[in-house]
């Protein structure tokens, strides 16, 4: 019983997460951005001490159900694990113990303290699950759901519905596109061969939590007087933690998944309190049940403990019409990088983002991808290529579980300065082809571009545009918008430090 619990709360996790990553269309982040924000790490950055202190109590009372339950990388294992075991009938009790490789656990960890507190952000979150996990969902699933999403779209076209609608399928970064993928075979293999290696030699939030396991309140633990020594529990633990020859469990691998208790035949291993007053043997049969009825318990307040949101209605995703389309220019060269409205600074974006890429996943205007810089790679960045930073458009701020991007509404938004534009008349099409535009300035939502005459003196003469830098926001609205190619007329540099206007 408990480890069904177990599976059916790690598939609701599972999918509810994967899904944050595929839908485009952002709807889904109202019902299930909790998912998110309830990561370690995530929350570990966005200084939101109450899910940190109710994921360190929650492995305290019950162990690592995290790791089994919540994190979706770990799940991704188990799930490749299965498969595995599923392929051959031996291959299902393939595992063995092995002890526990503590140098290489608290090695990788330090590293991972010390990579981030210097700044080297793009080495640390190789190794962050949650953030692994979002790169592989958004470089490498997302693409396969969006190309079936068009597919379903041509079909309702021919079928007249509008139920689906098309939407552009491109690589964001080749180079976040490349982790993802040797991300997933490393993993995929690891979880293949060895069920949890990763999680427990490398994954610096299973050493956090493992610590603390140790003393966990409830967890399973081994009846010598019933156990046989068959071995069977050991070969089907895929976190090689159970040493039968000490009849002895290490906690700070065991992920609570329950496989073992469904394993054994005799009852030996249940899932029981090991502090107070202990059972003799003579009450240990009419204790059992007392016993699994506590770790049911133990499952249900866990779920509740990390699964409780509010529910606020979905938003529809509004997209932008009456516009003609036109070739993509080339990225300009930014002296400063963009970062979104909720940043508060450059600074703040870099220390805080894990580079899961939720962000980029649900950006209706295709303004955020994966940086390619060597110091913020992976991490986000804007740029107005293929769309512009819509001002009512706060889905980055409202997704971001890190506090990378805070939270902020669409009142704020349109006062907040990322950046602000710069002009190069030297590419502006009114002095290289001699025609009329004013597309920059028609289309400023805040009226920071005005046309003035090339020569104040004729009445007659061609208009172009100036940039009150007071009123520009950064939208990127004027550079998106620009005829001239291959390098617009016009171009946001960011801000260092955000302001309101």
């Amino acid at each position: 019983m408990l480890r069904k619990i177990r599976v059916v709360l790690a598939a609701v996790f599972f999918v509810g997460i994967t899904l944050l990553f595929l839908d485009f269309t952002g709807t889904l982040h109202a019902w299930l951005g909790w998912m998110a924000k309830v990561q370690f790490l995530p929350a570990v950055l966005a200084l939101n001490f109450g899910v940190v202190a109710a994921l360190l109590i929650l492995t305290l009372l019950f162990g690592r159900v995290y790791c089994s339950v919540i994190c979706p990388l770990g799940v991704m294992q188990d799930i490749i694990s299965w498969i595995h075991g599923k392929t051959k009938k031996k291959n299902r009790f393939r595992f063995s113990y092995s002890p526990a490789k503590k140098w290489l656990r608290y090695a990788v960890l330090i590293a991972f303290i010390i990579t981030f507190a210097f700044g080297a952000h793009s080495v640390a979150v190789l190794v962050a699950p949650y953030s692994a996990y979002g790169r592989i969902a958004s470089n490498l699933l997302a693409p396969i759901y969006q190309w079936g999403n068009n597919f379903f779209a041509w079909i309702a076209e021919r079928a007249g519905s509008y139920a689906f609608y098309s939407v552009e399928v491109w690589i964001k970064s080749t180079a976040t596109f490349a982790v993802a993928a040797a991300t997933l075979v490393v993993v995929g293999f690891l979880a293949w061969k060895n069920g949890r290696t990763w999680c427990n030699t490398i994954c610096p939030v299973g050493t956090v939590l493992g610590f603390f396991a140790k003393f966990s309140l409830f967890a399973p633990v081994i009846n010598t007087e019933k156990c046989r020594n068959c071995g069977l529990c050991g070969k089907q633990c895929k976190a090689a933690c159970i040493n039968m020859k000490e009849h002895e469990i290490d906690l700070s691998r065991c992920v609570a998944c329950m496989d073992c208790i469904d394993t054994c035949k005799e009852g030996a291993i249940s899932y029981t309190r090991r502090y107070g007053k202990k059972c003799t043997s003579k009450c240990e049969d009419i204790k059992k049940e007392e016993n699994v009825d506590k770790g049911r318990r133990a499952f249900i307040v866990s779920s509740a403990i990390v699964g409780t949101a509010a529910t606020v209605k979905a938003q529809e995703m509004k997209v932008d019409g009456g516009l003609a389309a036109i070739a993509r220019a080339e990225k300009p060269e930014r002296q400063t990088p963009l970062v979104p409205a909720g940043s508060l600074s450059v600074k703040n974006f870099s220390d805080h983002c894990t580079a899961c890429q939720l962000c980029v996943s649900v950006c209706p205007n295709q303004v955020l991808r994966p940086s390619t810089s060597l110091m913020t790679l992976m991490q986000p960045e804007m740029s107005y290529e293929r769309g512009y930073c819509r001002p009512e458009c706060t889905k980055c701020s409202d997704v971001c579980p890190a506090g990378a991007i805070r939270p902020i509404t669409r009142e704020e938004k349109s006062s907040i300065q990322i950046g602000h534009a710069v002009v190069n008349l030297a590419n502006c099409v009114v002095n290289t082809d001699e025609v009329k535009c004013g597309n920059c300035a028609r289309h400023c939502p805040v009226g920071a571009i005005r046309m003035v005459r090339k020569d104040p003196d004729n009445k007659e003469s061609l208009m172009i545009p100036t940039v009150n830098e007071e009123k520009c926001i950064g939208c990127g609205a004027c550079e998106n918008l620009c005829p001239a190619r291959p390098f617009t007329a016009i171009h946001v540099e960011g801000h260092e430090v955000h302001k309101y206007i």
